[in-house]
């Protein structure tokens, strides 16, 4: 890991025993728009490797119920209330048994992010393509009135899909966290009020 890299968000996570810096893009966002309640079924996808599900688990507390789910293991162990699942987010079976199982969602959460080949063109758009399967899980599965949280790279369609999102809930903010790096074209929607269509 370069030096840059080990900044004052990663030395606070070491000491707080998160898993990762990531936690406090969440933690700011949730301080700020309260999207996460005591007692609510979370959703987290590309949760790898698992410091939003610490925060997350610790918000809904042992009433909730949180899922996580990425490609890569999750080895930490956590509560009794907070299902892993090693899947891909692609498998329509896998979504039928999350409809089946857990559904609807209070909250969909996703920080997947694909891996970068430093081409942005390309790298944004395989971003575009995750944030649009997130959004689609989000949909089905997702209650009335529940909330979505999802980053995405800045590319050439971001306004598109910004417009869509708005098409399904009652409010929409575009949010990027100071956790994030100056550097990263990555930013959050926040897509709040779900509307069923």
């Amino acid at each position: 890991m370069s030096y840059k890299f080990q900044d004052h968000y990663f030395h606070r996570a070491k000491k707080e025993k998160y898993l990762a810096r990531a936690v406090y893009k969440l933690d700011e966002i949730q301080k700020k728009h309260q999207i996460i309640k005591p007692g609510n079924r979370v959703l987290d996808l590309g949760a790898a490797p698992g410091s939003w599900m610490q925060l997350t688990s610790k918000i809904v507390g042992p009433k909730g119920l949180l899922v996580g789910v990425d490609l890569k293991e999750i080895s930490h162990s956590f509560p009794d209330h907070v299902v892993v699942f090693q899947r891909d987010i692609y498998d329509p079976e896998f979504l039928e048994a999350l409809q089946r199982d857990y559904a609807p969602f209070d909250v969909v959460l996703s920080d997947m992010a694909p891996s970068t080949s430093g081409i942005k063109a390309a790298d944004s758009a395989r971003s575009e393509l995750l944030f649009e399967r997130a959004l689609h899980l989000a949909m089905s599965l997702l209650k009335e009135e529940g909330h979505f949280l999802a980053k995405i790279f800045q590319g050439s369609d971001f306004h598109a899909i910004l417009q869509e999102v708005k098409k399904y809930f009652g409010r929409v903010k575009v949010v990027k966290p100071d956790a994030s790096k100056k550097e990263s074209k990555e930013i959050y929607i926040l897509a709040m009020r779900f509307k069923k269509p």
